[in-house]
């Protein structure tokens, strides 16, 4: 399962510079986007996003408005992030925001992301704010949409200290980096698909071993749309090629009683508005002797036979197990 972080939304990733404390607005950070893909060098002022939207919320209908601010005080960063960054993505900078500077946050970083593939891919970048010590004092998500390939562009991610004995921040580092072509970019809300449903996994729940996904299917089209049976699924690993050597069982039963994967499939008609749900059910035993861990970041999903292929990310810890259970659609809570 991921490490706890906190996530800025997929809603903000239409608006690469978010709402900041430095003068630089998103359509500055658009042009500096091209500039960098034609080879010129991307300077923007320290920003410090602050405007975070609820998880599931649509996009802004207007872009955010950019507040004055004091002068952040920069941190240094190691030599070694001068290198080309961890799959292609690299921490440029490193503040801290004083109580006078209007930011909500006490930190930000600045990142780039590089897309080194063939396709535009959306990138979702955990960074991770460092204590002194080197201990991590808090995970934040970003998500990057629709960066082309071979271009460069400027990202920024902040954090605000929960605790009053939290340690302070004199570092920050690339994380985890996870990267899906736009083409198959899961959604909650917002824009309806080509497809006229929304497709994407929750959460999920952690306990003793067991762990438990859902994923979700939202008719936003005009159109009813039937679903009968199981998703289609295939494992990806972290270099997007397929995973062998792991049963894809129908039904969770065999992973574990209760997790709601259970039960014969049943032909599932959704109105437009109504919602679906399956789950997925897996257990991160590890058996010496047995084999390698298998760690399974992407899952891509077709809701039914002939369905455009959606990916999302449930970061599958399966151990040494090699089972999956997934469970039939059931028709779910109304969405709107």
């Amino acid at each position: 399962m991921p490490t706890a972080s906190r996530t800025v939304p997929a809603a903000l990733a239409g608006v690469l510079l978010l709402a900041a404390c430095g003068s630089q607005s998103a359509s500055q950070g658009d042009d500096a986007t091209r500039a960098r893909g034609a080879g010129a060098p991307v300077s923007a002022a320290p920003l410090c996003p602050s405007d975070f939207v609820q998880y599931g919320s649509p996009p802004p209908s207007v872009e955010p408005a950019v507040t004055p601010s004091g002068t952040p005080t920069p941190l240094p960063l190691p030599s070694s992030i001068d290198g080309p960054g961890e799959d292609g993505v690299k921490v440029t900078g490193l503040y801290a925001w004083g109580q006078d500077s209007g930011c909500d946050a006490d930190f930000s970083a600045e990142f780039e992301v590089t897309n080194r593939g063939t396709e535009a891919a959306t990138y979702t970048v955990t960074i991770s704010f460092l204590s002194a010590s080197g201990g991590a004092v808090d995970n934040v998500d970003q998500t990057v949409a629709s960066v082309a390939p071979g271009r460069t562009v400027k990202a920024a991610v902040a954090m605000t200290k929960t605790a009053g004995h939290a340690p302070e921040v004199t570092g920050a580092e690339v994380l985890k980096v996870r990267s899906v072509p736009v083409g198959e970019v899961s959604s909650a809300s917002g824009a309806c698909p080509a497809s006229g449903v929304h497709v994407y996994a929750d959460r999920g729940d952690a306990a003793m071993g067991l762990r438990v996904v859902g994923l979700h299917l939202v008719n936003c089209g005009t159109r009813t749309y039937e679903l009968n049976g199981y998703p289609r699924l295939e494992l990806l690993d972290a270099d997007h090629d397929i995973v062998d050597g792991v049963r894809i069982l129908q039904g969770t039963d065999q992973i574990s009683t209760g997790t709601g994967g259970t039960g014969r499939p049943q032909r599932v008609t959704l109105q437009p508005g109504e919602a679906a749900q399956s789950t997925l059910a897996w257990r991160n035993t590890t058996e010496a002797g047995v084999g390698d861990p298998v760690n399974v970041p992407y899952v891509r999903v077709r809701a039914k036979q002939g369905a455009d292929p959606v990916t999302v990310m449930p970061e599958l810890d399966l151990g040494t197990t090699g089972k999956l259970g997934v469970g039939p659609w059931k028709k779910g809570e109304t969405y709107r």
